[in-house]
């Protein structure tokens, strides 16, 4: 399992002191590390470390936990980028809400631009994208969709940018 850490707007109660930073910096490089392993190398209480996380998750600061999957391992290595244009904005709810029904869109992001939603989908080879993308094509309000396979992905570490982040919220 690995805990999601993101950081809200910092006009929240909560603030987060050298501690808390010092505990998340940890969970960030190894989410499955005991609070003990943490507690020892902080030299504070194991308690303290369930408390703290346990107020950040109340503060919203921690949200959840995923699951990271070797895609390739499982026979699901091929990715696209959809672009899809919309024939009408008011009609992105109910686009959303029927493209939320096909699991292989993994991401969904609204845009600016020249498309209206941008999406990641996750198949099993160039036959699998081509029914998902025609499926998306389907859904009511498609004016039309472009798509990009993914060669590799070169970058996915969200890691640097949380001790990013960390750093900043520092100074």
């Amino acid at each position: 399992m690995k805990i999601c850490i993101f950081l809200l707007d910092m006009s929240f109660n909560y603030k987060i002191d050298e501690v808390d930073r010092k505990i998340l910096d940890i969970l960030i490089n190894n989410t499955r590390v005991p609070f003990t392993d943490i507690a020892k190398k902080l030299l504070i209480s194991a308690g303290t470390v369930h408390i703290r996380v346990k107020k950040m998750e109340d503060a919203g600061i921690i949200k959840g936990t995923s699951l990271n999957l070797d895609y390739d391992q499982l026979g699901y290595s091929f990715i696209a980028y959809v672009g899809i244009m919309l024939d009408k904005g008011k009609r992105t709810k109910s686009f959303l809400t029927e493209l939320n029904d096909i699991p292989y869109v993994t991401v969904a992001q609204l845009t600016t631009g020249k498309y209206n939603v941008f999406c990641k989908v996750r198949a099993r080879d160039t036959k699998h994208a081509k029914d998902i993308i025609f499926a998306i094509d389907e859904i009511a309000g498609v004016n039309r969709t472009e798509s990009m396979i993914s060669l590799e992905e070169s970058i996915n570490d969200k890691k640097r940018l949380m001790h990013r982040i960390f750093n900043e919220l520092k100074g």
